[in-house]
């Protein structure tokens, strides 16, 4: 069933991919992007990794799909088609996934015991985990510990990006003409 499951959540993937690749509007293009999201959040959660497929429902499926609506709406932004050759792209795109399929030649196969990261990373986690006294088990342990410095860049990556988007759309409100900023309030 888990493989049923997951064989269609991928081909929903794949034409969710197709339909953001031709859509021409962008508002389109902003629903299609959330429920790409939504998506793969279910993929996610299917393969057992809950607290990063809530991540993705929270971040993907939902706040970047209202911020991204808002934009749309702020700006009035229309998307105007340009004739353009398409062999380019195609060839990058192919060239790309060959060398990503080549690259995974020589990956153990998933979920073997003796993988790599088994064999060192894993042993080393569970044994400093068995040392902390605050953390009631060995997730919360390698989350606090390993993962904060990532969720640490995470958060000032997604903060930059978010006063990013609100200098761009403050620079985008345009002032009526003859009137200063202070003008015009009772």
């Amino acid at each position: 069933m888990e493989l049923f499951t997951n064989a269609v959540l991928l081909t929903l993937l794949a034409i969710v991919t197709v339909a953001i690749a031709r859509q021409r509007s962008l508002f389109g293009v902003v629903i299609l992007s959330g429920i790409y999201s939504f998506l793969m959040a279910s993929v996610l959660i299917v393969l057992d990794a809950v607290d990063v497929a809530m991540t993705e429902a929270s971040v993907g499926a939902g706040i970047s799909t209202v911020i991204l609506l808002a934009t749309l709406h702020l700006t009035k932004s229309i998307e105007y088609p340009k004739p353009r050759n398409t062999l380019l792209p195609l060839f990058v795109s192919v060239f790309v996934g060959a060398a990503l399929v080549w690259g995974t030649i020589d990956l153990p196969a998933f979920g073997t015991a003796d993988a790599p990261i088994h064999r060192h990373t894993t042993p080393r986690y569970i044994s400093d985990a068995q040392d902390h006294r605050i953390a009631p088990n060995i997730v919360t342990a390698v989350l606090a510990d390993y993962r904060s410095f990532d969720t640490m860049g995470e958060t000032a990556v997604i903060f930059t990006g978010g006063i990013g988007v609100v200098l761009l759309l403050k620079g985008r409100r345009r002032r009526r003409p003859g009137k200063t900023a202070g003008e015009g309030m009772s």
